[in-house]
């Protein structure tokens, strides 16, 4: 018996989804934030995004970077009443909305990512509502992919140069929602 070469057609096969979706960033926009007017105006434009409601996004950025300043002006656009503050010893801040439900995490205190699978918010993560955290890497290795993903850092004027990437096709939604031309660095 023979071996036979045989053809496939491999056309069909760009239809289907990944199984394991890649951690490589689909996109990515540098941004300049003049002032907190200009976060303001982002984390408006992001709640206006039909795909917010269910996203996961992450914040990173030194001590006083702004994470925690864009985590509310968003919050408050989306429609939260009364103070945000982080959740720096809380771990965790629920919000309920009449159209969705919000989770504000600050991992900064972790010391193992166990910590995350301990606290129980796996069924959060597994479930429907926006997801917004600050300090990630602290539980790197347990969190799912994120949507997008926010870095943020401050130059000496105030200014915050700020780096969008979009990791899934939430994600891609998300950061064409939410960029606006005088964003562009």
């Amino acid at each position: 018996m023979r071996n036979q070469l045989v053809a496939i057609e491999l056309s069909t096969f760009d239809r289907h989804a990944p199984i394991v979706e890649s951690t490589a960033a689909h996109a990515e926009r540098p941004l300049s934030w003049a002032d907190e007017v200009a976060t303001q105006r982002f984390a408006t434009r992001l709640a206006t995004a039909q795909a917010i409601g269910d996203a996961f996004i992450t914040l990173q950025g030194n001590l006083g970077a702004g994470k925690t300043t864009l985590v509310r002006h968003l919050l408050q656009a989306l429609g939260v009443q009364g103070r945000i503050k982080s959740p720096t010893y809380a771990v965790v801040e629920a919000y309920t909305l009449p159209h969705l439900n919000a989770w504000h995490f600050d991992f900064y205190r972790f010391s193992d990512p166990r910590e995350w699978e301990d606290a129980g918010f796996r069924d959060i993560f597994a479930g429907a509502g926006l997801k917004l955290v600050e300090w990630p890497d602290k539980a790197a290795t347990v969190l799912p992919l994120q949507d997008l993903d926010i870095t943020i850092s401050s130059d000496l004027e105030g200014a915050r140069h700020v780096l969008v990437k979009a990791y899934t096709g939430r994600g891609n939604s998300l950061l064409t929602a939410c960029v606006g031309d005088e964003d562009m660095a």
